[in-house]
């Protein structure tokens, strides 16, 4: 049996991580698996002050498990790509790993006071956009669809918490099938 595994860097609160999990097995259905990841200092970069993503997809390859069909982490650092400012999170497109950032998804970030309501929407919102990369899924044209780009925190709050039709009838097309 294949299972979609959510892990977590050290720093990253377990009631978040429990409830982003929850989100995406709900999403996707089957089996779900925790890991703890430990720490990803490896990828800081001192002068931008922020995490390259693509190192830290190498990381989780190397530690992808046996019997895992994917693997999504969340950290609580800032990541980048090297032609971008700042990335939400990244995932391989169909492939088995992706990462997804809490750190712009807390209102703390933009100097306001927390909100943890605010917080847990936005992190449910990317766990399905970078778990849906790595069933297959695009970006979408749909504003409100969780497939959908976004650049700011503004358009995430904008988006639902769902796919769109288009979007979750091409994951049930899907060869590997919407079921983990």
């Amino acid at each position: 049996m294949k299972y979609l595994y959510v892990a977590a860097t050290e720093e990253v609160e377990h009631a978040a991580l429990a409830a982003v999990t929850a989100r995406v097995a709900a999403e996707f259905g089957g089996p779900v698996r925790s890991m703890e990841l430990g720490s990803v200092d490896f990828a800081f970069d001192a002068e931008r002050g922020q995490y390259g993503s693509i190192p830290v997809l190498d990381m989780l390859l190397r530690r992808y498990p046996r019997d895992a069909a994917k693997l999504l982490a969340v950290t609580e650092r800032d990541l980048f790509i090297p032609v971008l400012t700042f990335v939400f999170g990244q995932a391989q497109l169909g492939g088995r790993v992706g990462v997804v950032s809490f750190a712009r998804l807390r209102q703390e970030f933009y100097g306001l006071a927390a909100n943890r309501e605010i917080f847990l929407e936005r992190a449910h919102k990317e766990a399905l956009h970078e778990t849906g990369h790595l069933f297959g899924l695009l970006h979408c044209a749909e504003r409100l669809c969780a497939m959908s780009l976004a650049t700011t925190v503004r358009q995430i709050d904008l988006k639902d918490d769902a796919f769109c039709a288009a979007c979750a009838a091409r994951l049930r097309r899907n060869p590997e099938g919407r079921k983990v």
